[in-house]
């Protein structure tokens, strides 16, 4: 019996929402959003570009659904899931306490609901004008929307690459377009 309980068990491979929020902080922590696109290393641009990635790929799964079963609505929610769980940590990690957390959360999924409704609709029409003025205002912190219009680009690309790999490759490890000014 004890030897049941010490034997190694094999690793079951990490749920998908943990595999594509990998895939959103790596590709958010790239250096040529800060270098060449001229976002401020602070942690609220930082919490930008990881809600635009992570709504990028939300969008991308579910796109999938609309011809098929549910599979694609489902992979969103546990990106989302995992996003938010991600969230929670960074704010413990920077020392808020339990009793100001809900209130500190409540914000910060205001915030991501605010951004990812505002986003959407010129994602999905590929309006670069609309998504440049939203991002200057939330990413750089700017009204001037030209300033934020390589960013818009950028992310009008990643939605057209994405939409153009498979599901299941997707799912893997999304592949996004170059950053460039």
């Amino acid at each position: 019996m004890l030897t049941a309980l010490l034997r190694k068990r094999p690793k079951s491979p990490p749920p998908v929402g943990e595999i594509l929020y990998a895939a959103v902080s790596d590709q958010a922590r790239q250096v040529a959003f800060y270098t060449d696109l001229g976002v401020e290393d602070r942690i609220d641009a930082r919490f930008e570009l990881y809600t635009l990635h992570a709504l990028l790929l939300i969008l991308r799964l579910r796109d999938e659904d609309q011809e098929g079963p549910a599979e694609g609505a489902a992979a969103a929610q546990s990106l989302f899931d995992v996003y938010v769980s991600a969230l929670d940590n960074v704010l413990r990690e920077l020392g808020v306490g339990d009793v100001s957390m809900a209130k500190k959360m409540r914000k910060l999924g205001e915030a991501l609901y605010g951004r990812m409704t505002a986003y959407e609709a010129p994602l999905r029409a590929g309006d670069t004008a609309a998504l440049a003025t939203n991002l200057a205002r939330n990413v750089y912190a700017s009204d001037e929307a030209g300033r934020a219009e390589p960013l818009a680009r950028y992310a009008l690309a990643a939605r057209e690459a994405l939409s153009r790999q498979g599901f299941a490759d997707v799912l893997a490890a999304p592949v996004w377009p170059e950053i460039a000014a």
